[in-house]
Formats: structure tokens, sequence, C-alpha cells
């Protein structure tokens, strides 16, 4: 006869700790766990914490130190009717245009400098050299190159150009925000052109070949080849030179100041937090700032992906759709 089931004893063996941590898994997740312990401290600490703060004063008319009031939505309202607040944000085209000019030459120095270029390799320092220096050091050396009668009056004099036709570069409201836009333009090209010509390098090069045997030239390489190629890159760029634009600062701070119509919205953000100890709403400011900044990096995601996206490697999606709509109108008839 069989035994009865409950009468089978099972026997369980006993929770070993130290045979339990020496298993290769439990390792594994232990040294996982333990390395991100700390980067995740510290951007919880600088980073997520201070955010979550400063969304809650956003609804207080406070300064550092003293009383807080609460005022609700009021100082996002305020944002929008105050003179030197929204409407500083109107500077940020200057920089936007800026920015998207300095992509189209980045571009097109990547483009020349990704193949065989005599003292290709000098020309490639050279202009990435300003993206080493602090933006700081380059205030200060335009402030000095825009000057009255210095360095760029002085070029520009060599071509006989006398000295009262030329402008105030940092004076004169027409022109002020240019010359500082240029400042970003001469800045962020080198960085630019160095992430164009690392994904431009990546592309297979006997598509070149095959290009060349079929009779296409250098311009429909790059628009048919090289573009395509390197759109992943194109986005980030755009996206990174649009927010950048939109958050410009050193520029202004550095060479006018803010003054002559020059201040930022970052820069007026900046001087209510920290010269006019109006905490609440410049915390504000900073939010509407993030909220604009991510509604346009997600405005130019989707556009990007409409003009991009292929359906596959080897048919786009007009393609496809038309291959799609003739499969269908055969198997119906």
């Amino acid at each position: 006869m069989g035994k009865d089931n409950s009468d089978i004893a099972v026997k369980k063996e006993p929770f070993h700790l130290r045979k339990w941590l020496r298993k290769r898994k439990v390792q594994k997740v232990i040294l996982i766990v333990t390395f991100s312990i700390i980067p995740l401290a510290l951007l919880t600490v600088f980073t997520y914490l201070p955010f979550v703060k400063m969304v809650q004063f956003s609804f207080y008319k406070m300064k550092y130190i003293g009383p807080r009031k609460y005022v609700g939505f009021q100082n996002y309202i305020d944002v929008f009717q105050r003179e030197d607040c929204f409407k500083a944000l109107r500077l940020s085209i200057y920089y936007l245009v800026g920015a998207l000019f300095q992509l189209v030459l980045a571009l097109y120095f990547a483009t020349i400098l990704s193949f065989k270029v005599k003292l290709g390799g000098f020309f490639k320092g050279a202009m990435f050299f300003p993206y080493l220096v602090c933006g700081i050091a380059v205030g200060y050396i335009f402030q000095f190159f825009y000057t009255r009668g210095f360095v760029l009056d002085t070029i520009l004099s060599w071509f006989g150009i006398p000295l009262e036709k030329l402008p105030y570069w940092l004076k004169d409201t027409k022109i002020n925000n240019v010359s500082l836009a240029a400042t970003s333009v001469w800045r962020y090209m080198g960085q630019n052109m160095v992430l164009f010509i690392g994904a431009i390098m990546s592309v297979d090069k006997e598509l070149y070949e095959a290009a060349e045997l079929d009779g296409a030239n250098k311009w429909k390489q790059f628009k048919y080849i090289i573009l395509p190629g390197i759109k992943t890159i194109v986005v980030l760029n755009l996206i990174l030179a649009v927010t950048g634009s939109i958050s410009a600062f050193e520029p202004c701070f550095v060479i006018t100041k803010g003054t002559m119509g020059t201040g930022t919205y970052f820069y007026v953000m900046h001087k209510l937090a920290h010269n006019n100890y109006k905490v609440g709403l410049a915390s504000a400011m900073a939010i509407i700032l993030l909220v604009i900044i991510l509604i346009t990096a997600v405005l130019q995601k989707v556009i990007m992906n409409v003009l991009f996206e292929d359906g596959d490697d080897n048919n786009s999606k007009k393609i496809q759709k038309k291959l799609k709509k003739s499969k269908y109108n055969k198997e119906v008839a």
C-alpha cells in the first residue's frame, strides 16, 4: 500500500546567508544597486528635490528669507502681464535664427571635412576650439571685440568703411542682439560640426561609389545619402539648438549686463531672483520656460519624424502606401 502524502516529511534546507550572497546573480544585483545608489542619491538631492521645491515656491510671494504668502497662480499670470518677463522671450528669435544659421554652417563644414582635405585636422581643431573656451571668457573676448574703435571696427576700416558710418555694435538696439547671437554661433558651431562629422563618417562609403557610378553629383550625394543617413544627429542638434536659444544667458549677462534691450528671458529671471529677491515670480518663470522647452522639443520631434521617417531600409512611407494600395486593389479584383 502506498503511504499517505501527509506522512511524508518534507525536509527544507536551512537558509544560509553566506551561500546566498555568494551566488553570481545575487552579487550582480548587489553590485548594480550599490553603484546606482550614489548617483541616484545625488540626483535626488541636487536635482529632483530642488525642482519640487521650485514648483512649490512658484505659488508663493516670497523672498529667500522671510515670510511667505500663498498667491496661487498669480505669479504665472504676472509673467504674461509684465513687460520685462514675457516680452524678453522675443529676444530668443535672434538666438534661434543664429542657431539655425550655425547648424547650416556646421553641416556644410562637416560635409567638406569628412573627406580627405588638406590641413583637415587643423581646420577641425581650429573650429572646435571655441567650444572649449569658458562662456564667461567668450563674453569678455567679444566685449573687447565689439568695443567702439577696436577689433571689429579696425578690420572693417581696412575695407574702406569709415568709423563714422559703423554702428555701435553693443549700444544700437537695432543690431546689438544680432551681435550677441553671433557670439553663440562662433562658440557652438564647432561642437555641432564634430557631431555631424562623426555621423557622416558612419555612412557606408560604398554608397558614394555606387552614386558616382550612377552619375550623381556632390549635391545629390548629400541630399540622398548623407542627409538621410545622419537624420538622427540632425534632429538632436536641432533640438539642442532651439532649446539653447530659448535659454540664452551668458552673452547678455557678460557683454551688456542686460542693458540696451538685450536682457533675455533667462537673464530677467536671474535678475528677479537674485537682485529683486522675487523668488516666487522667478520660479514661475522657470516652470514656464521648462514647459516651453518641452513643447518645442516634442513638436520638433514630431515634425522631423514626418519629414524624415522612412518605412524601411528600402522603401519610403509614400512608396509603401502605394504598394499596399496596389496590393489591396489586386486582391479585390
